[in-house]
């Protein structure tokens, strides 16, 4: 029986792929450290659902905390590591970018000492498309130069990028960074835009739409997002004989069992039109605050994800309307609405 050891379960993505590996025999063990940067009644929900499973083991504590973090992994003994948790949130970065550097920084690296202690099959990490940045070529693809972040979130992100290619060069650890590009769906983060505009709609307040609605983001359906990390779980990193042997497109390291991995809709959305998505599950028009672009934002992101599919065979494929159908479905049984 696989044992994955995976941060953040009590989180959004967290949560979905831990169900998903417990529905598929494995054991899993979570690790979160229940912050309240969002409602943390909403992650302990989470945590419930997931402790009805008997193969399914928690502990709540701190990235920061080396020892907590090397006494749970010790626990599990795990197969593979897969590494969620993180301070998230571009706009929050702003207002307390050292939660972000203890987190996101000093909480990677406890992650990737204890990987490199037990030797695990496989270390998965979650990065982010912002470390784009203020790259316009698009779609995205990997092997990209990515050296223009615009926030300490995606700087912290990029950080941990680097540090987990030295990791996989130094100790032969094989390791596969993703790269999300805007995950939504049921059991949603309320910090997020989606969250925001259905709760506001539904109370009959205005939503705040930046840069006057000429925005594009490339929405990812979770089921869709944890289903691509599963099946990279297999997809295991070998370092190369000799660089020329890498597949074009292909961002294996050429010096370490290390690759990074795009897991997008590859479906470019206007973000007037997610809005109209919205309008049509939740049944009524939002009253609509124009707004100039935050600090920190960029006006698009589009993934290429040939890469995925070519290691996996999968490519998500959700439409943005279905997926906040399915969304404000939940919603409206969750919060009794």
């Amino acid at each position: 029986m696989t044992r994955v050891f995976i941060t953040g379960t009590a989180g959004f993505i967290g949560y979905h792929l831990a169900d998903l590996l417990l529905s598929e025999g494995m054991t899993v063990h979570g690790f979160d450290g229940m912050t309240d940067y969002y409602d943390v009644t909403l992650k302990q929900r989470r945590h419930q659902m997931l402790l009805q499973k008997p193969a399914f083991r928690a502990t709540e504590a701190m990235l920061e905390d080396q020892a907590a973090v090397n006494a749970a992994i010790d626990a599990c003994a795990p197969d593979i590591i897969v590494h969620l948790a993180a301070q998230a949130g571009v706009r929050y970065s702003l207002e307390n970018p050292r939660a972000y550097l203890d987190a996101n920084v000093i909480g990677t690296f406890n992650v990737m000492e204890a990987a490199k202690r037990h030797a695990v099959r496989h270390l998965l990490m979650a990065s982010t498309s912002s470390v784009y940045g203020a790259n316009t070529d698009m779609p995205y693809t990997e092997t990209m130069k990515a050296d223009s972040q615009m926030t300490i979130y995606a700087a912290t992100k990029k950080a941990t990028e680097s540090m987990g290619h030295a990791h996989a060069h130094l100790w032969n650890l094989p390791t596969t960074m993703f790269r999300f590009f805007t995950v939504y769906g049921p059991w949603g983060r309320p910090d997020m835009a989606y969250f925001k505009f259905v709760n506001a709609i539904l109370e009959g307040r205005p939503i705040d739409i930046y840069n006057h609605g000429d925005m594009h983001r490339d929405f990812t359906y979770v089921t869709d997002l944890v289903r691509g990390i599963r099946l990279l779980m297999d997809a295991i990193p070998q370092r190369p004989d000799r660089p020329e042997d890498i597949c074009p497109g292909d961002s294996l390291s050429p010096v370490a069992p290390y690759r990074i991995v795009n897991i997008g809709n590859s479906e470019k959305v206007r973000l007037l039109d997610f809005v109209a998505a919205i309008e049509e599950a939740v049944g009524q028009p939002a009253l609509r605050n124009m707004m100039d672009m935050q600090k920190g934002d960029v006006p698009a992101t589009w993934a290429d994800a040939q890469l995925l599919e070519r290691l996996t065979g999968y490519r998500p494929q959700t439409d943005i309307r279905d997926g906040i159908a399915r969304f404000v479905t939940w919603y409206r049984a969750y919060y009794g609405v």
